[in-house]
């Protein structure tokens, strides 16, 4: 039976880079619904074209569209054995659809593990990133700074701080996914398939806990 993980965790967790790294670990697809999106709508696929109408509109893309988009990721070949999932789903609504599509291919959710950080935290994470204007190449302020004040190592182009990097929107940001999220955790939480990880961490400290916290079909296949 294939192995599905759903990666849970607010913006700044390091969730993205958890996903890629346990992914490659355990041999699994990582699939992104950021990414799925915007392949569909660079290729201009059917799905594509019809969530981009809706985002274009201003609108949310219809649970099914992004159902339909998700289904025909996880039947490509390299998701055979399963995946990690990483955005989606996002709401109760979406997971009972994620559990009826898994069964359709023979899986169902592994575990779910959440990677919780403390808003402050989070906060002064996403709020130092600052973007280099050529190549977008990311820098932290404390974490991460670059050799010299302003300007990228890599190309020497100016760097600034995205609009959606600024203090108060990265709080209304944080507070909007909690808000949204509680619903869906309290969802994997009766289902006893949520695990709670520190990820004030460093990197691989992070990385052995989401390990650990795994069940062995997880981490050996079935």
């Amino acid at each position: 039976m294939p192995v599905y993980i759903v990666l849970l965790g607010p913006p700044g967790a390091g969730k993205g880079t958890q996903a890629g790294i346990v992914s490659e670990k355990l041999g699994l697809a990582h699939v992104s619904s950021g990414d799925i999106f915007r392949e569909n709508i660079k290729n201009q696929t059917e799905l594509g074209k019809l969530a981009e109408g809706f985002i274009n509109r201003g609108a949310l893309v219809p649970d099914d569209v992004t159902i339909d988009m998700i289904r025909e990721r996880l039947s490509r070949a390299d998701c055979l054995r399963g995946a990690l999932l990483d955005g989606y789903p996002r709401t109760p609504p979406q997971a009972e659809a994620l559990d009826h599509m898994l069964a359709n291919f023979g899986g169902k959710v592994d575990v779910v593990p959440y990677i919780q950080v403390d808003e402050a935290e989070l906060v002064n994470r996403l709020s130092g990133r600052w973007t280099c204007r050529a190549e977008g190449h990311i820098y932290h302020m404390v974490f991460n700074p670059p050799k010299q004040a302003g300007i990228c190592d890599v190309d020497g182009s100016e760097l600034y701080q995205r609009e959606d990097d600024s203090r108060e929107t990265v709080q209304h940001r944080i507070h909007v996914y909690f808000e949204q999220t509680a619903p869906l955790s309290e969802y994997y939480r009766k289902q006893g398939q949520l695990v709670e990880v520190n990820g004030a961490q460093n990197i691989e400290k992070v990385t052995a806990d989401l390990l650990a916290a795994l069940p062995e079909s997880a981490k050996n296949g079935r």
